[in-house]
């Protein structure tokens, strides 16, 4: 079997079965994750990552190439989830950068899309570390180029750069000893090479099933039948998605909308910084059309003549509705837009003890996430759309959300936002306890990223399976004392563990232990804990806080 060029048809079909397999596979990733802990989610962070892209491709109808690496690098960028994730979506955007500009891939397109995805994705991270995703990618990368003047066949082509990735991630252990201590390859290399290895089962024509749950093939019309064909004013229900080509204005918005007023009813807008998705029944969709195209390119065009279609009551109670609400709009008061305030800030947090802490010291926006579920560059963006601010400063408190912070902030022109690179929550707590509102920004930000650095943090949980990591025998359902940097006590009793955990952190300069118990621990048990390191440091200080966290019995600062 040889193939010499794909067309957008059977890319999309690859890069869908890319996405699914990985989706099947991502449990199996999780637990790979070097900590032995019940959070491992490098396979959910990734899956959900590439399904979000997933679902935007399988929307398409007969897409070109171009339109479908807009589908791909947009819905993967908006939809990236932790390090691994945010990652791979670099990979696609670089990947797609190449391929929008032509109608067919060959060796050559495929070689130099390659080269792209990886430069582009190293780029992304401040400090690359081998061993890693990247590594992987790379060596992918680096065997295409190998290729590219000894074959035109993308079959023999492809099938060798996943054997030589796969040597690549066979040793990533060698790469960083942690994984070789842990008897682990890197989660996300394998990530990338289930991704690539279901492209390949598609390409060499294998039955895959490439639906996607959730994604929108349909037009979401509402039928009507005969009866009721001449009560329609406007008969053709139009949608399409226009590709911007720059941000649309407020001003520009409203111009939009009182134009497809002007020409049709049913009319829904929904605009971003990238895409503005729109839906309008009219009676000359090429008006509608022609206006979309004064702002960008369009996509996913669908126009259904109403008034042959069935199911006639559907579409009375979907008209009145669409009464009522407009009624209810009519009759609300038109509140004036508040002036935005200089500062605002938005926090990831988990747990309602957490939230209202955050939310006490005046925190704008809680993006619910953390260690059990990495929220998107997308929620970024949706939060950051709801702070009235000029200024917002991001506080990931998660070390696996720093880049989709900073990728969501790189995607808005119109708010300065400032990420503070908050790997716990206590590194978040301290940050606002330091922000003052009479300074700059810069000057505030100067002093929380200095204050951050005197925070140590050490959570409790417990062991997911036997392993052998810092020097430490765990067995499975071990209790553990995790440090910033590494795994800091290791026991079956709790409270022994939380100690041996707070004895490591502690140090001569320390002044303050504040400690946040979780769900599954009580004020009772913080307060004996409380009560140990008082009586073996007389002069530190202890603050107890309801942190109502998951997973982690105690988040526990040392200061």
């Amino acid at each position: 079997m040889e193939i010499r060029t794909i067309n957008a048809e059977k890319l999309s079909k690859m890069f869908l079965a890319g996405a699914k397999n990985l989706d099947a596979k991502k449990e199996w990733i999780n637990e790979l994750n070097v900590f032995p802990v019940p959070d491992g989610d490098t396979g959910t962070n990734m899956s959900m990552t590439i399904m979000s892209a997933a679902k935007e491709v399988s929307s398409l109808e007969n897409p070109s190439m171009e339109q479908l690496a807009k589908a791909i690098s947009s819905g993967s960028l908006r939809g990236a989830r932790g390090n691994s994730g945010v990652i791979l979506s670099q990979l696609f955007r670089g990947f797609c950068k190449v391929i929008k500009e032509y109608d067919t891939v060959d060796v050559s397109i495929l070689c130099e899309a390659c080269q792209k995805a990886v430069e582009t994705a190293y780029k992304a991270v401040m400090k690359p570390k081998e061993g890693t995703i990247l590594t992987v990618a790379k060596g992918a990368a680096d065997k295409a180029l190998e290729l590219a003047d000894e074959t035109d066949d993308l079959v023999y082509f492809c099938d060798e750069i996943i054997k030589h990735a796969d040597y690549v991630l066979s040793q990533t252990p060698e790469m960083l000893p942690v994984l070789k201590q842990a008897g682990v390859v890197d989660s996300g290399g394998q990530g990338l090479m289930q991704v690539l290895k279901g492209a390949y089962d598609s390409l060499l024509g294998k039955e895959i099933d490439y639906s996607i749950e959730g994604a929108t093939t349909g037009s979401g019309v509402v039928k009507i039948s005969a009866q009721t064909e001449e009560e329609i004013k406007f008969g053709y229900c139009t949608e399409f998605i226009i590709v911007l080509n720059q941000t649309m204005s407020d001003k520009e918005e409203l111009e939009y909308k009182g134009f497809l007023e002007s020409i049709g009813d049913s009319i829904v807008v929904v605009a971003d910084d990238e895409i503005v998705k729109t839906h309008v029944h009219t009676n000359d969709p090429g008006l509608a059309i022609q206006k979309a195209l004064t702002f960008g390119s369009l996509s996913r065009i669908k126009i259904d003549n109403m008034r042959e279609e069935h199911q006639e009551k559907l579409i009375k109670d979907a008209a009145k509705v669409a009464e009522q609400q407009k009624a209810e709009e009519a009759e609300k008061p038109v509140a004036p837009a508040e002036p935005a305030k200089e500062m605002g800030f938005i926090s990831v947090s988990i747990g309602e003890g957490m939230n209202e802490i955050f939310k006490g010291l005046g925190v704008d926006y809680i993006i619910e996430g953390g260690q059990t579920m990495n929220p998107s560059t997308e929620d970024m963006l949706t939060a950051i759309e709801n702070v009235n601010a000029k200024t917002i400063f991001i506080l990931p408190n998660n070390k696996n959300i720093v880049m989709a912070a900073n990728q969501a902030a790189s995607l808005v022109e119109d708010k300065q936002i400032i990420v503070i690179p908050t790997k716990t929550i206590p590194q978040g707590i301290t940050a606002l306890v330091n922000f003052i509102g009479e300074h700059t920004p810069e000057e505030n930000e100067d002093t929380m990223l200095a204050e951050i650095q005197n925070v140590k943090t050490g959570q409790v949980t417990y062991a997911v399976r036997d392993t052998e990591i810092d020097g430490k025998t765990i067995k499975q359902d071990d209790y553990m004392g995790i440090g910033d940097k590494s795994i800091l006590a290791v026991g079956t009793d709790l409270k022994a563990v939380t100690l041996e955990m707070i004895d490591e952190m502690v140090d001569e300069d320390s002044a303050i232990v504040s400690i946040y118990f979780g769900s599954d621990s009580s004020e009772a048990d913080a307060e004996e804990i409380s009560a140990a390191i008082e009586e073996k440091y007389p002069d530190i200080e202890v603050e107890i806080n309801d942190g109502g966290q998951p997973i982690y019995y105690y988040v526990i600062s040392v200061e």
